[in-house]
């Protein structure tokens, strides 16, 4: 058994086909058949049924791949503690962030992160919650920065803010005539949500206690996972939408007049960097952790008189 053999083993399952595994790993098809089948003889077992498109793994073969990831996870860790004597960070470095965080926390980020750290090369990805979680798990993430908590099984959660929700509110709204407003004061009014599946979407659903329905006007779904598209849906078409307020960041004071804050307890998302629990790339994680702290405002890390909105998975 070797470590080439689980790599090319989970990829298999990663990909469900020997082909795109192959081309993933770099080898020809055949090169990494013949390697997995050997591992087979070795184990005794078949692995695979490949009888099936996609391929599947066997019963006794995925008991064996859940081993080889944790296998190939602490294999990593040596060159963790290689790089932690050279007192370096290198090597690539994956993460997930979800697409109501990416834009406003990540291009600032990225640039004084990566000029600290030259010899380490970042691939960043924008998906769900649970999309992240899931590569997480199968070992093709190192981190992701989602809304917490999340209260998963194997998955580590580290604060790192608290991001208050505002209302983005149309001139023809009477709520644009308010200097602060209420959760139950949005019930009546056109509301704009981002699509299913974007955690969002669920947090501003138990703010508000909005059941969506028909009114007699008629109306339509919009489905986006864009802030900035809600925003434009509020300005076109009237109604109200509910943002993190890292996104109206840089405002100019035209477009701060539509928005409304909400009375105490605010309303916030907790904002947390998280990880598998036996994850490698430490240092990098960490340095990551403390960019993200740096730059972040004093007022977004306290929690005192805020209210954390939960959501489902």
């Amino acid at each position: 058994m070797t470590l080439v053999q689980l790599e090319y083993v989970i990829a298999v399952d990663t990909y469900r086909s020997f082909v795109a595994a192959a081309e993933h790993c770099f080898v020809t098809q055949p090169t990494l058949s013949m390697q997995i089948q050997k591992l087979e003889e070795s184990l005794g077992a078949k692995l695979f049924d490949r009888s099936r498109q996609p391929v599947v793994p066997t019963e006794v073969g995925e008991k064996v791949i859940k081993q080889a990831r944790l296998i190939l996870m602490e294999s990593k860790k040596i060159l963790e503690i290689l790089q932690e004597e050279k007192g370096e960070i290198s090597g690539e470095l994956k993460i997930g962030v979800i697409p109501t965080v990416a834009p406003y926390l990540l291009p600032d980020i990225l640039t004084l992160f990566l000029k600290k750290y030259p010899k380490l090369q970042m691939q960043v990805w924008e998906h769900t919650t649970e999309k992240i979680i899931h590569e997480l798990k199968m070992g093709r993430l190192d981190c992701g920065i989602v809304s917490t908590p999340l209260r998963e099984l194997g998955i580590d959660e580290t604060p790192l803010y608290y991001e208050s929700f505002v209302a983005y509110v149309s001139e023809r709204s009477p709520l644009y005539q308010k200097k602060m407003i209420s959760p139950d004061e949005i019930a009546s009014e056109k509301l704009w949500l981002l699509n299913e599946g974007h955690c969002m979407r669920g947090q501003v659903l138990n703010l508000c206690q909005y059941k969506h329905k028909l009114g007699s006007e008629g109306t339509f779904e919009y489905n986006t996972g864009s802030v900035e598209t809600l925003k434009r849906m509020v300005d076109v078409n009237s109604g109200i939408t509910i943002v993190p307020e890292m996104s109206i960041l840089g405002y100019e004071e035209d477009q701060l007049a539509h928005v409304r804050y909400f009375k105490s307890p605010e309303p916030v998302r907790e904002i947390s960097l998280v990880t598998t629990q036996n994850y490698v790339k430490k240092q990098a994680v960490k340095a990551l952790e403390n960019e993200i702290l740096d730059i972040i405002p004093e007022r977004f890390k306290n929690k005192k008189r805020k209210e954390i909105m939960g959501f489902e998975l």
